[in-house]
This record gives structure tokens, C-alpha cells and sequence, in this order.
């Protein structure tokens, strides 16, 4: 049975694919204890950048989809109601099955455009890939959720300081940069907190989804479950992963929390709001 050092060396970044470690995983006899931590450790990786991803992207496109929806009236508004009901209205487990279908579909129907003189090929495989089809769902999943948030933020926004951006000539995008969004922020901060906790423990569906692991370049679960199933024992490798994901999400907590306080440094200690994390248990 392998050392800790040597499994590290091994395994470390082998959820990146065969070529980031040993060609072939433990088996059996073979499996020790340090190589399911590191293992499973090492699936946390598509874990962190699939909930870091989809936050990034998901925070820009709930931005602009929340300012659709406040618009109230157009097709634009329409365009944005008509997005966060499907979405939030639709389970996640289903978008995901129901996601990996279209693309798989995609092949078929796209191919080669001929575009007078020159041929362009349609790449579309690369969507049934969990790394990239399911993030894109996610995407879509949190846009939908923090679009809500954002525009419940919205029209909390107290209107004396709207007019008072008014008074100051500040109109259009300039009022919105400076005075209405820092503010939608601070009001919807505690609330996209809960949403970016549910996001990265939401990334564990994407094991059970249609979306396959690529050369055993799978998620924790993905490697939980082997060693479930390679040792019988699932008391071992399933609090492993509950115990790596309790962890990043008080790692979460942290990031989110210095981020509310940078939010809120201008309050006096005794009124700025404070974080409670609610985790959603089912979407």
C-alpha cells in the first residue's frame, strides 16, 4: 500500500485527466486511505471550478437580467419574466437531463456551412461534456435565481437616493454605476449569498446527470462512488466528501462575508447587516 506522499504525487491533480497522474486508479486491496482522500480531494477540483464558473458568468448575466425585469413593461421584460419562470420553475435535475438531450441532438443537425468561399465545420461534441454542457446549465440555473434576488434588490432601493443622483445630475448609466447597483448589491448581498452556497453543492447533481466524466476526469462523487464500489464500504469515502464540501463552503462563507463587509464599510459596526446563511433544500 502506497504512502501519503506517493498518493499525493499519483493522484493530486489526476481528476484533470490520465495524463495529471498514474494512468490506472487503485483497486482493491490496493485502495488505502490516503489515496480516497486525495482522490476525492483532487474530484473536488471540477466541483470548485464549475460553482466558481457558473458565479462569475451567472453574476453578469443576472445583472442585466434583473435590469430587463425592472423595465416592467416591453419585450425585454418580457423576454427576462419569461426566462426566470422557466428556470426557477423547472427542477435543476430535469434542465440538466433535458440539456445534455438538446446537444446531443445538435451533431445531427448541424455540419458543414457553406458560406460561398469558405466552409465552416460546426464543432458541437464538446457540449456533452459535463465541463462545459453542464456549466452552461448552471449558468443559466443561477442566472435565473440571483435575477430574482437582484430584482427584488431593485425596488428596495430607497428613491430618496435616486433623486438625490438626480439632483446631483447623475442620470442614465452613471446614477446606475454609482449609486443604484452598489446599493442593489448591499441589499441582495445575504440573500446571493444562500445562492452561491446552493450553486457549489448544486455541482454535485451533475455527477448523476446525463453529462459523463471524460476520461475518468470526473467530479468527488465520481471517485466517492468508485471507492464505494471498489471497497463495499461507503462509510469512508462519502464523509470524506461531505467533510470536503462543509469546508469549501465555510471557505464560502468567508469570501462572501469580507465581501459584505467591503459592501457595508461605510455603516457604523452596529447596523450592517449581517450574514445568515439559509441553505436551500430543495430548489
Amino acid at each position: 500500500m502506497r504512502s501519503c506522499y506517493e498518493s499525493l504525487s499519483d493522484y493530486g491533480l489526476r481528476a484533470l485527466g490520465r495524463d495529471f497522474g498514474a494512468p490506472l486508479l487503485p483497486k482493491g486491496a490496493d485502495i488505502g486511505l490516503c489515496d480516497q482522500i486525495v482522490l476525492i480531494g483532487s474530484g473536488m477540483l471540477w466541483n470548485i471550478y464549475l460553482a466558481a464558473m457558473a458565479v462569475v458568468f451567472g453574476f453578469v448575466l443576472a445583472t442585466l437580467v434583473a435590469v430587463a425585469r425592472s423595465r416592467e413593461t416591453g419585450w425585454l421584460a418580457g423576454l427576462a419574466k419569461g426566462f426566470i419562470f422557466v428556470f426557477r420553475g423547472s427542477p435543476l435535475f430535469i434542465q440538466f437531463f433535458f440539456a445534455y438531450e438538446l446537444f446531443q441532438l445538435l451533431p445531427k443537425l448541424t455540419g458543414t456551412l457553406n458560406l460561398g468561399l469558405v466552409e465552416l465545420t460546426v464543432e458541437t461534441r464538446w457540449l456533452t461534456r459535463a465541463w462545459l454542457g453542464a456549466l452552461l446549465v448552471l449558468i443559466l440555473n443561477t442566472t435565473a435565481y440571483s435575477a430574482e434576488i437582484f430584482y427584488g434588490a431593485l425596488r428596495s432601493v430607497p428613491k430618496g437616493d435616486v433623486e438625490a443622483a438626480d439632483s446631483y445630475g447623475m442620470h442614465g448609466w452613471a446614477r446606475f454605476r454609482r449609486i443604484t447597483w452598489p446599493i442593489m448589491l448591499r441589499l441582495a448581498w445575504p440573500s446571493y449569498t444562500n445562492e452561491a452556497i446552493f450553486l457549489f453543492h448544486a455541482t454535485a447533481l451533475v455527477f448523476f446527470s446525463g453529462f459523463p466524466a471524460w476520461q475518468q476526469s470526473g467530479d468527488a462523487l465520481y471517485y466517492a462512488r468508485y471507492f464505494a464500489e471498489q471497497t463495499f464500504n461507503p462509510f469512508v469515502a462519502y464523509p470524506i466528501i461531505a467533510a470536503y464540501f462543509v469546508l469549501a463552503t465555510l471557505g464560502i462563507i468567508a469570501l462572501f462575508g469580507a465581501a459584505n463587509r467591503r459592501l457595508n464599510r461605510h455603516l457604523p459596526g452596529e447596523v450592517r447587516p449581517k450574514l445568515r446563511i439559509r441553505p436551500q433544500i430543495v430548489r
